[in-house]
């Protein structure tokens, strides 16, 4: 039986891309006030600016972020070696992978890509920039994950849990290295958690979906823990970096109809002919 040793070396790189990406291009430069062309015009050479950050993260490292990196390195470790024994753990239990099943279904591409475009439609149609925004980026962000997941599945090439004699085992023609469904449920949700910062119930709604989601791919005997780990900070980071990056935050408040309050705009109106007269209350939220 083979172990994991002859590729133990592969996950400091990988680790490295995953950990950069999160911490590393967080910290994009401010967005430039009302550019010209909209994001739907950019969004096709927004994907490819984004390839290219994400793939040369690790070369933007720098001495200070080993204090994150190594601990994580390490932590990340830990979780590739004892896989094969907390993944024949959870195959012991049969009860829960029907419901496991249901809710990865929410990290399905299908899902979110209807997710993303319910907020887009939505935005179009009430003239709510930031609804818009959010569909845009959320499928920007989805587009990126799949394509760098997809590259990282076929560099690894991990045996499934349910792969038999070769489970967890690199480099064996396997799918299972990171979790797709996580990475693009977390690119989603961190989107949608950025854009709707003011509003903790739904970072609480969409974090935890994608939370579920993550633990649903493990329990429902689709991935280890580490390809769940993985995707999860893959996407988070993919998602935090497409919402810096092309965020337009003069315009979010300018069409969305200005900030967010919760007392209302007092409106005094009247009509002489009819001799009607009132007040008018509005939100704005």
């Amino acid at each position: 039986m083979r172990r994991n040793s002859r590729s133990q070396w592969l996950f400091g790189i990988i680790l490295l891309t995953i950990a950069t990406t999160v911490a590393g291009h967080a910290q994009t430069p401010a967005p430039t006030p009302r550019p010209t062309p909209t994001l739907e015009h950019e969004f096709f050479k927004n994907i490819l600016s984004d390839q290219k950050a994400i793939w040369t993260a690790p070369f933007h490292l720098e001495r200070s972020d080993m204090k994150w990196a190594v601990p994580a390195g390490i932590g990340f470790m830990a979780l590739v070696t004892t896989d094969r024994i907390t993944g024949d753990e959870i195959l012991e239990s049969e009860g829960q992978v029907k419901a496991s099943q249901g809710i990865s279904n929410a990290g399905s591409v299908y899902a979110l890509a209807a997710a993303a475009s319910t907020f887009y439609l939505i935005g179009r149609k009430k003239n709510d920039y930031r609804a818009r925004e959010t569909g845009l980026l959320s499928a920007e962000a989805m587009i990126n994950s799949i394509i760098v997941e997809g590259a990282l599945k076929g560099i690894t090439q991990r045996a499934r849990p349910l792969d038999g004699h070769e489970r967890s085992e690199f480099f064996d023609g396997g799918s299972s290295f990171p979790s797709g469904h996580a990475t693009q449920a977390w690119a989603v949700a961190t989107v949608i958690a950025h854009e709707y910062k003011d509003r903790p119930a739904v970072q609480i709604a969409a974090y935890g979906i994608a939370s579920a989601v993550s633990v649903a791919r493990f329990t429902g005997h689709k991935h280890y823990i580490s390809d769940v780990v993985a995707g999860s900070a893959l996407g988070f980071g993919i998602g935090k970096y497409v919402y810096h990056a092309h965020h337009r935050e003069s315009l979010t408040k300018e069409d969305d109809g200005g900030e967010v309050t919760k007392w209302p705009l007092i409106t005094p109106q009247f009509n002489r002919q009819a001799r009607q007269y009132g007040v008018a209350l509005t939100w704005n939220f």
